[in-house]
């Protein structure tokens, strides 16, 4: 253990030096030092007929994150076999205070905002450098051109070139099955808020470098200019066919238009591939090599889950509650493990062949080996599409799933005390807590938190989700002398207890059995995370050896044979169908692989009967009052939460605040946190904004 722990240490020190570097050679980048010394030197060593003038950029650029990402792969393995957690967030607790609390950018921790405000310096500082190197060496593109038509030129060029700065971070956000994410402690739905921020802000530097060239077009009469395609250097036409599609995904995504009309934004958020494929073919291979790690890693992911999602999940039940809320039951291998606030997406081909849904797993990997549920809240046209088959005693619908994705560790376990609160179906990922907590609490010498549960419902129907805390199989003597939980229910729209005949029970549907279903897994197993790190390692060296080899033998003898230079388009063409090719091979070879293991776990899950004998496909259950949920359970009718006096009446030393809900729920509560008022609360909200 002890070396394990040496080791884990050296790769961690490894991975920050090797992170600090790569940061380091963007900071210089923009200088007058890098381009006239660094370069010069490097490029008499580094370019060689195999890589060309690329030599540079993919060993300062490409190469440092993608040894990070496979060497984080290693860590994340090593730590998930130790069973350690990240305790970071104890050494940080001021830094992940809220520091900013006000929409548009919504709850803002003070590490966000360093982060953010060093972000925003660095792309000064890059502006500034380019600005001062151009406007030292002025060069005119046209007989007669003014100085600052010249200079007007060279700031529309340069804003471009940190636009192409922010796509270098773009992509890691969204990269859901990161191993680089969980680094800084970051799940990737926790993080598309980044890819917003650097989305919007590069899409503004994007339409300020186009007007910018549009105009500078326009005084000096070259209009003409913006239908070329160059042989020899960048592609006007597939800038201008680049930023159409970036400005279509930039406008639906506006969060007012999101919000109304969130099919519009889904769909036309899928043509970011074809904005990427154009924009490469606009910068060219040398900036596509600067911003290649976050996109070639962003490809791995979605392959992984493309080749998941087209297996079909193994269905077992659902459990319709009186509220109209779905609890999903599927079966599972016992290999796949996953931590509280997890999240599955769902596609369900009857609804839509292309529609992904997250949802919250709120079942547990260890209290449940061979199933994981997902609670499903019936609102929105796809939810009830998807309800109205359940009620109509289906026997079988056809589901694929992608993930779970989720945290790493169950960091708020280290709490002396937690107060969650949630509104509506935010209740989700407090149910997952809770049941971590419980089966923490049968271990011997285990410390628990002391739990308090404010959530808010509109309907008293509502607060049959509550019956969900606990999974089916658990033995309520058991709940009750293990854990203390105090739940407050708070009922906003109703101001009295409705009559016990007017409740209505919980139904369950048990689907029949398809030989075509198969056990929910995880894409690469058990060891995931080391065949993660294989792939990614391995598809990047065959990247460079088949990249090297097109470039020596194909490229180089045109460049240097014919006298003509090789078409500029078409090595960028080559450079995306070599990364997507080794990605493509090498994923599926290890998918293969793993998928075997996987049959045979799923076959041992099918052999112990998950989906059950039942003769009724439809069954209906009572809402048991003796429960110790219920017992456990305060409510109150017509009124809310006193959310300050809940929090500030916390007197124990160390309290963790969770909040999921309605966004004025979890901004008044992040306010509260960072008030100053109490030193012992520690804030983290829980929001999904997918």
């Amino acid at each position: 253990m002890g070396s394990q722990t040496m080791l884990t240490s050296i790769t961690r020190l490894i991975l920050l030096v090797v992170f600090l570097g790569w940061l380091m050679i963007w900071t210089m980048l923009p200088t007058k030092t890098y381009k006239n010394v660094w370069t010069l030197n490097l490029q008499s060593k580094l370019n060689s007929t195999y890589f060309g003038a690329q030599g540079v950029n993919l060993l300062l650029l490409s190469f440092p994150m993608m040894l990070i990402a496979a060497l984080s792969c290693v860590y994340l393995h090593f730590q998930k076999q130790s069973n350690s957690s990240v305790i970071t967030t104890s050494r940080l607790t001021f830094w992940r205070r809220p520091a900013v609390v006000k929409a548009p950018l919504g709850i803002v921790t003070a590490m966000e905002l360093a982060f953010a405000i060093m972000f925003a310096a660095l792309l000064v500082w890059s502006l500034a450098n380019y600005l001062y190197v151009s406007f030292g060496h002025l060069h005119m593109h046209k007989d007669g051109e003014k100085v600052w038509e010249a200079k007007f030129r060279s700031v529309s060029l340069r804003l471009g070139y940190i636009g192409n700065i922010c796509w270098a971070f773009l992509f890691f956000p969204v990269t859901r099955g990161s191993s680089i994410l969980p680094l800084f402690g970051l799940t990737s739905e926790s993080s598309i808020k980044y890819h917003s921020w650097l989305g919007h802000l590069s899409m503004i530097l994007f339409v300020a470098h186009t007007l910018g060239f549009i105009i500078y077009w326009g005084i000096t009469h070259q209009m003409a200019l913006i239908l070329e395609w160059s042989k020899t250097y960048v592609s006007n036409v597939a800038g201008v066919i680049a930023i159409v599609f970036a400005m279509a995904m930039w406008v639906t995504s506006i969060p007012r238009i999101r919000r109304k009309m969130f099919e519009v934004f889904f769909y036309t958020h899928n043509l970011y591939p074809l904005y990427v494929f154009f924009y490469i073919l606009h910068v060219g291979a040398s900036y596509f090599c600067m911003i290649l790690p976050g996109i070639f890693l962003f490809i791995v992911d979605r392959y992984l889950r493309f080749l998941q999602s087209y297996q079909r999940a193994g269905l077992i039940s659902a459990r319709v509650l009186p509220c109209g809320t779905i609890e999903l039951n599927f079966s599972k291998t016992q290999g796949l493990d996953y931590n509280p606030t997890s999240i599955l997406f769902i596609n369900v081909p009857s609804i839509s062949k292309m529609q992904w849904h997250p949802f919250t797993v709120t079942s547990n990997s260890n209290m449940e080996p061979d199933k994981l549920s997902v609670v499903i809240k019936n609102q929105g046209s796809w939810s009830q599409k998807l309800y109205k088959p359940l009620s109509s005693n289906v026997d079988h619908i056809q589901v694929s799933v992608e993930g779970p994705y989720g945290p790493v560790s169950s960091h708020f376990l280290r709490h002396e005390a937690l107060v969650m609160f949630s509104g509506g179906s935010g209740i989700t990922p407090m149910i997952s807590i809770i049941r971590e907590i419980i089966f923490q609490s049968t271990k011997p010498d285990c410390h628990v938190p002391r739990v308090r549960l404010i959530c808010a419902f509109k309907n008293s129907a509502d607060l049959s989700m509550l019956q969900l805390l606990l999974p089916i199989s658990w033995a309520p003597a058991d709940f009750a002398a293990q854990i203390d939980l105090e739940i407050e229910a708070y009922v906003t729209r109703e101001t009295e207890q409705p009559p016990a005949e007017a409740q209505r029970d919980i139904q369950t549907v048990w689907f029949k059995p398809d030989p075509l279903d198969s056990p929910v897994s995880a894409v690469l197993g058990p060891n995931s995370w080391l065949w993660l790190a294989a792939i990614v390692s391995s598809s990047f060296v065959l990247f460079l050896f088949v990249l090297g080899l097109t470039t020596r033998f194909y490229i180089y003898p045109i460049d240097h044979n014919t006298g003509e230079n090789y078409h500029y388009s078409f090595t960028c063409l080559w450079y995306m169908f070599l990364a997507c090719a080794s990605i493509f091979m090498v994923s599926s070879l290890v998918f293969l692989w793993c998928k075997r293991q996987n049959a045979m776990e799923g076959k041992q899950v099918q052999n112990v009967d998950a989906y059950g004998t039942h003769d009724q496909e439809l069954e209906s259950h009572p809402q048991n009052q003796e429960c110790p949920i219920a017992q456990a359970t305060q409510v109150h009718y017509g009124t809310r939460p006193d959310l300050k006096k809940i929090l500030l009446g916390s007197k124990e030393s160390d309290v963790g605040v969770l909040v999921c809900g309605p966004r004025k729920m979890r901004h008044e509560v992040a306010k509260i946190c960072s008030s100053g008022l109490a030193d012992n609360l520690h804030f983290e909200s829980i929001s999904f904004n997918w």
